[in-house]
């Protein structure tokens, strides 16, 4: 059954693209290098290569067992591999190609499933904001491990009312309203500054990483699906001219709409087109630099600032080098710390179901950090905001809200 199984699976299309990318391969073992995984354990399986070779052996027709899915689970996903492939493999498609026919095959144990499935819903369902608020009010009375999870409600101040001739779509996602809605706020008033109207995109769904991540491919495509419906006619009519996000892990999502619905006959050519039009909010402000370099207030004192790009910022998105120009370009002072490359073990719902390296990459990362004495920490994704901030007492926020408060009271 499962031999038939992956013998359909290499015969479609996502089987034919994932042998494709394994023959690229040219096992040079370059990638171990900047894996986090494998310079944390040294396991051979635990790196790239070695998670190519079994997806190669399931692909192949060898029945996956648990430890095919262990060693697949341990990936963050987090693509620095790419960086020093010098045969182009794209290894992020290919890991999940490689879950989603492994979680086919092997069966979870119960608690596994029942975390799984309570990541899939209860981050993305209509009840997360108002269960964070219930953890919120009874926040002092909570164990310290949950406690240290549980942000402490923030004010989000005011959005702007005035009408622009420039307006777009802002994509809010599913977890960071709630967990720390200044950043939308922030995003609103900065743009406004820049003379854009930002308008809330209508469907406040996920953008379908969290599904598409754990193997979940059909449930990640009907939110993508649902998000299309719900976006694309204000683009399409010229009432937005694009849809702007400001978490890098859900634009690197909507970004890949139009391969993931490809061959969707309904949605292929409305996907293709929503992900051409979708913006980080870094590359618009950049075009918008010199107006809003005129209303940053005057220098005070120096505040030390210290960047950490998201994964997918720096290897979905490729603009962290971007970023940081546009935070310099605004008067911060970025100081630079060791291993900026490597992911800080965030990585959408890695901190739940791999706490033990996730919180060991953290402690690595903030010992670079701390290590260059900074005022500030700033990233640009919240599951990294929240990851870091739990391990820190340095403030840890968005660089839209910091740059929110280097402009003049408007």
């Amino acid at each position: 059954m499962q031999t038939q199984l992956a013998e359909r699976y290499r015969n479609s299309s996502f089987g034919e693209e994932a042998q494709q990318i394994v023959g690229k391969c040219v096992h040079c073992g370059f990638c171990n290098a900047t894996c986090p995984t494998y310079q944390l354990l040294g396991d051979e399986l635990d790196g790239p290569r070695g998670r190519i070779y079994l997806i190669k052996q399931v692909l192949e027709g060898k029945i996956a067992t648990e430890r095919t899915q262990l060693h697949l689970d341990r990936c963050l996903t987090c693509r620095n591999c790419e960086t020093t492939c010098p045969s182009g493999v794209q290894f992020g498609r290919l890991v999940d190609i490689g879950r989603h026919l492994v979680e086919q095959q092997v069966a979870r144990r119960p608690a596994d499933r029942t975390l799984r499935a309570t990541l899939r819903e209860g981050l993305t369902g209509s009840w997360f904001a108002p269960t964070l608020k219930l953890g919120q009010a009874f926040r002092n009375w909570l164990p310290q491990p949950i406690r240290n999870s549980v942000p402490q409600p923030l004010d989000a101040g005011p959005w702007p009312m005035r009408r622009r001739e420039r307006r777009m779509l802002l994509m809010t996602g599913c977890v960071q309203p709630a967990l720390r809605p200044t950043i939308d706020s922030a995003t609103a008033r900065v743009f406004d500054a820049a003379g854009i109207e930002i308008r809330v995109a209508p469907a406040r769904a996920c953008c379908g990483a969290i599904r598409h991540h754990l193997a979940d491919a059909q449930g990640a495509l009907r939110e993508a699906r649902a998000n299309i419906d719900a976006w694309w006619p204000a683009i399409e009519s010229g009432e937005c001219e694009a849809l702007v996000v400001n978490a890098s892990g859900c634009a690197a999502m909507v970004l890949e709409y139009g391969y993931l619905l490809r061959e969707d006959p309904l949605y292929a050519e409305r996907a293709r087109k929503l992900s051409e039009r979708t913006r980080d909010v870094s590359q618009v402000l950049a075009g918008c630099a010199p107006e809003l370099r005129e209303q940053v207030k005057p220098a005070g004192a120096a505040q030390r600032v210290a960047f950490h790009p998201p994964c997918t910022l720096q290897n979905a998105l490729k603009l962290a080098g971007a970023t940081e120009q546009l935070l310099t370009s605004f008067g911060a002072s970025l100081v630079p710390f060791e291993e900026p490359h490597l992911c800080c073990g965030s990585a959408g719902t890695y901190s739940v179901l791999q706490p033990q390296l996730a919180r060991t990459l953290r402690e690595r990362k903030l010992e670079r950090i701390g290590a260059a004495k900074p005022d500030v920490i700033l990233s640009s994704n919240i599951g990294c905001i929240q990851h870091l901030q739990g391990g820190t007492a340095v403030p840890v926020m968005h660089w839209i809200e910091w740059l929110d408060g280097q402009l003049q009271v408007r």
